[in-house]
């Protein structure tokens, strides 16, 4: 027997301030949470742009400002640059180990070190453990921690949902005091990987901001595929002032 499922509905957020360029004002289309979509549903979504939080699922839609692009790595095309083979051959002493996205002290200790370091005051070094979960997990996708660890000590989490086209990198938090490494370059690197060994086409990274530090270095991974007015393009191709 088949079930029908009605589309979500889409709803307009109120205005509130941006959380990526200062001074900004920001609004973003959201799925109705009362409607949970699978990770078929989910996908979907994922190819329109959407992204999600918990199990918010949204997008960015501000009427004077283009600058949120979503972005994915084709990863059978993908090229590592020399910096980032370097990465790759630096951490090959890790294991890396699958675990469901469920509360452990181990993780949550991690995130809040990594919060402190990277992100202080930011609203996300909140030593809240249910917060941590909602904002982690979602209740319907298949979603993975998966742990990056030399010898048994915990060194970073890369939260992943497994789609059907495709991973999305959900987050990724790691040990701050381990620079030389640069976990976060390292679990970009190893989600591609993985989703090659699985055969999925893409490694979808979320929202690529020039103009912001933090969300600037997913330009880095070539080539790049930007959703860009309804259509997926490579954006190495694109002209420069393209999404700023």
């Amino acid at each position: 027997m088949t079930s029908h499922h009605k589309p979500p509905e889409i709803f307009l957020s109120m205005p509130h301030a941006c959380s990526y360029l200062p001074g900004r004002t920001a609004t973003s289309l959201f799925l109705d949470p009362r409607q949970p979509l699978d990770s078929r549903q989910y996908a979907g979504f994922m190819r329109l742009g959407f992204r999600r939080s918990g199990d918010l699922v949204y997008r960015p839609h501000c009427r004077d400002c283009n600058a949120c692009v979503p972005v994915r790595v084709p990863v059978n095309r993908f090229r590592p640059d020399r910096g980032q083979r370097r990465v790759w051959n630096r951490n090959q002493d890790l294991s890396v180990v699958a675990h469901p996205p469920v509360f452990q002290q181990e993780h949550f200790e991690l995130y809040q070190r990594y919060q402190s370091a990277r992100h202080p005051g930011g609203g996300m070094d909140d030593p809240d453990p249910q917060k941590y979960v909602n904002f982690l997990g979602s209740r319907h996708i298949h979603t993975v921690f998966y742990e990056f660890r030399l010898n048994r000590r915990l060194l970073g989490i890369a939260v992943t949902d497994i789609l059907p086209d495709g991973l999305s990198a959900v987050y990724t938090f790691f040990d701050p005091d381990e620079k030389r490494r640069a976990l976060g370059v390292h679990a970009v690197l190893w989600q591609i990987e993985h989703a090659r060994e699985r055969q999925l086409p893409w490694l979808y990274l979320g929202y690529w901001i020039r103009e912001c530090p933090k969300m600037s270095y997913k330009g880095h991974y070539h080539p790049l595929e930007a959703f860009l007015q309804g259509h997926w393009v490579q954006l190495d191709k694109l002209p420069r002032t393209q999404g700023a």
